[in-house]
């Protein structure tokens, strides 16, 4: 593995209450909701088992904080013999910057076609029904609920040496860069937005994207 390992994140000594204080947040949200999750799970990996039979949990290896790989959980939702190895080419340009706007389909830089997703994973990324299985990677200790997203290794291989800035804290299911145009911006202004969180960090702002996080995906209900 080639990718670069970014030297320890930097310890804000104020912060170290707020981080104790976060992990706290992110363990009594996955308990209080799991009610509402543990259902929702259940009914995400039936759909998916009917629809397109096994394996239901995807699993790959991103990097997380520090540098360090880890295995994120998400409900597959592209269909059996899709590999999406031809699209690397087109993410690394856009890491390095090199895809404008004028080269992206639906207002988004996800290159995945709707004829590789299965049927009932339209509804489940249109609702990221798919990331629950993500609450196992905060209960886990690997991510947060808010945090910036992770990538996969060669996609960090492309990064710049400031885009590795994003890596100082938890990556977390949503993230201040997901309520603020998600797939929709280039990915040198969703660095930006997740640095300006590592900067601002709190739990009021934690809060804020959570519930900006919830009004995004009726709002994406409703339009759908």
């Amino acid at each position: 593995m080639d990718f670069m390992i970014i030297n320890p994140p930097r310890v804000y000594p104020r912060r170290r209450d707020y981080q104790n204080a976060k992990r706290l947040v992110d363990i009594i949200i996955c308990i209080v909701l799991s009610p509402l999750i543990i259902p929702a799970i259940l009914l995400s990996a039936l759909a998916v088992y009917l629809d397109s039979g096994r394996p239901i949990i995807f699993v790959q290896e991103r990097i997380g904080r520090g540098g360090r790989p880890f295995h994120i959980y998400k409900f597959r939702t592209l269909k059996i013999n899709y590999h999406g190895n031809h699209f690397q080419p087109f993410m690394k340009a856009y890491i390095r910057g090199d895809v404008g706007n004028d080269k992206i389909d639906n207002g988004t830089f996800k290159p995945i076609s709707h004829q590789h997703i299965i049927r009932v994973g339209q509804f489940m990324r249109r609702l990221s029904l798919d990331e629950l299985p993500q609450v196992l990677n905060v209960l886990k200790g690997e991510m947060s609920i808010v945090g910036p997203r992770p990538n996969v290794p060669w996609e960090v291989n492309e990064y710049r040496p400031w885009h590795y800035e994003r890596l100082e804290v938890l990556p977390g299911i949503t993230g201040l860069a997901q309520v603020n145009g998600r797939s929709c911006i280039v990915f040198d202004s969703l660095v930006r937005f997740d640095i300006n969180y590592i900067e601002n960090q709190c739990l009021s702002l934690d809060i804020r994207i959570i519930c900006q996080t919830v009004g995004s995906v009726i709002l994406r209900k409703s339009a759908g």
